[in-house]
């Protein structure tokens, strides 16, 4: 028997049919109260949006404990803490909101419990992958969360609907990451999605420094998921930046409206917006919804979607060869998403996790787009952008990449 499509999957398909760009905040707050009305003022915006219950550090590493320890004590935490309220209380966010899609985000290298309390709770869709929840956010090895992540997948693949998984592996550290990497992580964990029979997955890709590279990046992302995903329901979401975000709240807004042109030039589905409090603290609800509004008249304004240009571009080569060259290690992404890791295949610059080569390195060129510096054992020819040099990345180098979008868009530093 076919399964049912997900609320979450059917209204970003209607949308992509009417050709209107898809709105989603960051949301998440501990109090259910609060939380609540943070969806409801989502879904009665106005404008094409999902919604999101972005989950706690505690619910993200485990800690059920503790989070039900902070709830009885009353003391605040960095998201909704899911698994320790239960799932009668999560089924109560979304109670009154017949038809409005809501996304799980939770961070986890270990997400079975969130998963089954998220199931247990009507929700549909999530995100995330075993390398992309894995590396950046913990310290769990690899192999132990590319298992946990199979039993995930697969018990989102035995649910009567077609639950939605989104890869987060175009997102690694949020910024200076290669978009020939980003790409080919997002393809690879929507593959291992969708090898444990995850039939409706999302590729993604976050902003980085150049608009020009960033295109480049999104169409060979779009190539990829054709030629890879046949048969699955699959789309593209943007990140707005994920980097150090402008002070000013005119930097802010710029920077979160060049994101929407990017999207719309791409004909990106989805895209999560970010708030022009993002360099300051948590985004209230009001921010979050004025922030999807200002994405959603910007995209208003834009012309229609262009074609990418012919041929092969440096992007799509890198990623081609490494979903190539990671594939050919093993009969299933299980086993062979640990093992590029471990012969250093893959290896994301700057990050501090164990599993990880730290091999590699990048930088931001004149015109802003980011380049491999050194890509240690990854298999990169010169031809296509690969470096073995041995010189160091300077600290004050680094400081200026990393700020990038911040000296450019806030005049008091630039």
């Amino acid at each position: 028997m076919t399964a049912a499509r997900s609320v979450f999957s059917s209204f970003v398909a209607e949308h992509r049919r009417r050709r209107t760009l898809v709105v989603q905040p960051r949301m998440g707050f501990s109090d259910p109260v609060v939380m609540r009305r943070g969806l409801r003022a989502v879904a009665a915006a106005g404008v094409p949006a999902v919604g999101t219950v972005t989950l706690d550090s505690y619910t993200r590493t485990g800690q059920h404990d503790l989070a039900a320890m902070s709830i009885a004590s009353g003391v605040p935490l960095n998201g909704y803490p899911l698994v320790a309220l239960g799932p009668a209380a999560t089924a109560e966010l979304v109670a009154g909101l017949p038809g409005f899609p809501v996304q799980v985000r939770h961070g986890s290298a270990q997400p079975e419990d969130i998963f089954a309390a998220m199931l247990e709770a009507g929700l549909d869709a999530s995100e995330g992958g075993p390398v992309s929840y894995c590396l950046p956010y913990s310290s769990v090895p690899l192999r132990t969360a590319a298992k946990s992540w199979s039993r995930s997948a697969s018990l989102l693949a035995g649910q009567t609907v077609d639950c939605h998984l989104e890869s987060f592996g175009g997102c690694m550290l949020g910024q200076l990451c290669p978009p020939g990497l980003l790409v080919a992580l997002s393809v690879l964990e929507c593959l291992f999605f969708a090898e444990h029979g995850v039939r409706s997955v999302s590729a993604s890709y976050a902003q980085q420094t150049s608009p020009e590279q960033d295109a480049e990046a999104l169409w060979a992302m779009r190539r990829l998921c054709a030629e890879e995903l046949a048969g699955v329901d699959h789309h593209v979401v943007l990140y707005t930046y994920m980097g150090l975000f402008p002070e000013s709240a005119a930097g802010a807004r710029e920077l979160v409206a060049e994101s929407v042109r990017l999207a719309v030039r791409t004909g990106t589905e989805r895209l999560i917006v970010k708030t022009t409090a993002e360099a300051h603290r948590i985004p209230t609800v009001e921010e979050n919804v004025e922030a999807l509004r200002l994405a959603h008249t910007t995209a208003l304004d834009q012309p229609p979607p262009v074609s990418p240009p012919p041929g092969d571009t440096e992007v799509y080569l890198q990623a081609r060869l490494l979903v190539d060259e990671v594939r050919s290690l093993a009969p299933t992404l299980a086993e062979a998403l640990p093992a590029a890791f471990e012969r250093g295949l893959l290896d994301v610059p700057y990050c501090l996790h164990p599993d990880n080569g730290g091999e590699t390195r990048c930088v931001l060129d004149d015109d802003g787009r980011l380049q491999w510096w050194h890509t240690g054992r990854m298999p990169l020819p010169a031809a296509l952008g690969g470096r073995r040099g041995h010189d160091r990345v300077t600290a004050t180098r680094l400081l200026a990449d990393l700020s990038y979008h911040r000296r450019r868009l806030d005049p008091v530093l630039s």
